[in-house]
């Protein structure tokens, strides 16, 4: 029987695109998921639970973590730090978990970095306009930021051959359909059946030497 590692899937795209209600749908779906949880400086609100909705640190020991290279991305906002911890990830992986990762496009690109092997995933919106009818329907954002947003929307699109696959938004199920056949996929990669196959013959050959 395959010994089989986790994947980690980093689920990203431009602000508005609907990563957040696609990721949520799919872990309905996939209970087996674990979720990429943070490290913050942030201080803990009511009702959340340390492991579970972030790792609390203190400033010096995140700044410390950064340092020591312990987070695959990490970003400031609002004067606290927001990262994703290495240890947490690659612990998960091990025990044969796959991980999702939801994140903005900066972000994904710094994993990239420190994590290439995993499996990269752009959603994408149905049209420019879509995306720009998503964001004013949250009536959180001024005129000028929904412009900003839709200008950034347009640089992180052009980066979107960074990432290996791409799901267009136009429909959730549908996306999270799709994600669910990425993940089915990636574990049917011949590398990696290969890369077990060959740990099963060194094994039986050790153990027919000892014998």
């Amino acid at each position: 029987m395959f010994d089989e590692k986790g994947i980690l899937f980093i689920l990203s795209g431009p602000s508005g695109v609907g990563k957040g209600t696609v990721r949520q749908r799919l872990f309905e779906q996939e209970t087996h998921l674990k979720y990429s949880v943070s490290a913050t400086t942030r201080q803990k609100r009511p009702g959340e639970k340390e492991g579970v909705d972030y790792f609390y640190k203190t400033k010096e020991a995140f700044e410390k973590m950064i340092h020591e290279k312990k987070l695959l991305e990490y970003a400031k906002y609002v004067n606290n730090y927001y990262g994703t911890p290495r240890e947490y990830v690659e612990e998960q992986l091990e025990l044969g978990n796959d991980v999702f990762l939801e994140i903005e496009v900066q972000g994904a690109l710094q994993v990239k970095k420190s994590f290439p092997e995993g499996v990269f995933i752009f959603l994408f919106p149905p049209s420019l306009e879509e995306l720009k009818n998503r964001i004013v329907s949250r009536g959180t954002e001024s005129s000028e930021l929904v412009i900003n947003r839709l200008k950034e929307a347009k640089k992180e699109i052009d980066m979107m051959s960074e990432y290996d696959y791409v799901v267009v938004n136009d429909d959730v199920d549908l996306a999270v359909s799709k994600v669910k056949s990425i993940i089915v996929s990636e574990h049917c990669k011949r590398e990696r059946i290969e890369k077990q196959y060959k740990k099963i013959l060194e094994d039986d050959t050790d153990a027919r030497t000892i014998n």
